[in-house]
């Protein structure tokens, strides 16, 4: 495939599963920013917290088996509208909860809802990236940290001029649904049925022995993207005393540079081939995961958060679409057993990140992540496509 070019945005298909992505991103952004709101709300230690973030790590679990039987049955482009619509009141019920009880079924539902959109909308993702010949998973990726990082810069705002999340969530919600669906309705109107017999797929899509090193990289990487959607926030709150609407910073830091770097991904990876991207990724991360934990203020940390940022990039796409060109297993089933490595490990890492810090510290916990980041550098030769 070649890189993307200018040509793809005036392609209705591709921009609605770009808007699909960025409604994704924006919806969990929003969430991921105001994690300390909530934690200082209902006085949650980090063990709690670590129990309400393995409620929405559970409820997209779930969905995940689920989501690519409904793919096949109503076609991946109805199923992220479904998940779309619902995706956003989701994310209203989580700021309505009286207390942590209510909260952790709410945001089981709000990662019943997240997980089930994941996988929809990079099926859409990869059959558009087909029919259009072109390398373009990257770029869809960067419109999905692209609604994160503006997600997680909207609770800095909200935060800083007092908005509790009741009312940011509701705006937020109301203007990215409506946003979203201005493009991704017309497209789903006019794109080809792509359902199929839901038989033709198994529930549980587990990778062969030849993915298995490829589902690894993504686990570790996706532990770590996850991570740093729920405790960047807490861990400069904490470690490094900023206020509330400083520690929003961290993730929009985070969020910011993996735009930047997956816009250029096809670019990149045409340059220095995948095992070499991957593993340059790798140690940019450790580097700056390094910056994170040993630093002596604000400025030094957010630094790191970008570095961390541009070392996950592209990691992902890679692993997707070395998946899509495994020789032991069809395109689809391939990508769909590393998916569900990836995104569980993404909403696994933040409660794993939470009982570690319960027994030892944040320091500790991000130290952990780094070293996951240290194994891509070790396996990152799996995922060339010879």
């Amino acid at each position: 495939m070649n890189s993307p070019s200018v040509s793809v945005w005036k392609d209705a298909g591709w921009r609605a599963v770009a808007a699909a992505f960025a409604l994704n991103g924006l919806l969990f952004g929003a969430w991921a920013s105001r994690v300390p709101a909530f934690k200082d709300s209902f006085d949650l230690q980090p063990a709690m917290l670590g129990v309400l973030l393995l409620a929405l790590a559970g409820g997209a679990i779930v969905a995940f088996p689920f989501a690519g039987v409904l793919s096949e049955k109503w076609g991946v482009e109805r199923l992220t509208l479904r998940c779309a619509w619902a995706y956003a009141p989701a994310l209203v019920l989580i700021s309505l909860a009286p207390n942590s009880w209510i909260l952790g079924i709410a945001l089981f539902l709000f990662g019943i809802f997240h997980g089930a959109m994941d996988v929809a909308m990079n099926g859409w993702g990869a059959r558009t990236e087909q029919r259009l010949e072109t390398h373009t998973m990257p770029v869809f990726h960067a419109m999905f940290s692209l609604g994160a990082g503006i997600g997680a810069a909207s609770g800095a705002a909200a935060a800083s001029l007092g908005y509790m999340p009741k009312v940011h969530f509701v705006v937020v919600a109301g203007l990215g649904a409506v946003l979203a669906a201005r493009t991704m309705l017309p497209a789903r109107a006019a794109s080809p049925a792509t359902a199929t017999a839901a038989a033709s797929q198994p529930l549980f899509a587990l990778p062969s022995s030849s993915l298995l090193l490829i589902g690894l990289i993504a686990f570790s990487t996706s532990m770590g993207e996850g991570a740093m959607a729920d405790w960047s926030a807490v861990f400069l709150r904490i470690v490094a005393q900023a206020t509330e609407a400083q520690a929003a910073l961290g993730y929009a830091a985070f969020s910011t540079t993996m735009v930047l770097t997956r816009l250029a991904g096809g670019f990149i990876v045409d340059r220095f081939g995948p095992a070499k991207t991957a593993r340059l990724s790798g140690m940019t991360a450790l580097i700056g995961f390094a910056a994170v934990i040993g630093a002596p203020g604000l400025p030094v940390a957010l630094a790191g958060f970008a570095l961390i940022g541009v070392g996950y990039a592209i990691v992902m796409p890679i692993a997707f679409s070395r998946a899509a060109n495994d020789p032991s297993m069809r395109p689809g089933p391939a990508i769909a057993s590393v998916a569900t490595l990836a995104y569980g490990g993404m909403l696994l890492g933040p409660p794993i990140v939470g009982f570690i810090a319960q027994f030892s510290s944040l320091r500790v916990s991000f130290a952990v992540l780094a070293l996951l980041a240290g194994l891509t550098v070790l396996l990152a030769p799996g995922l060339r496509n010879d």
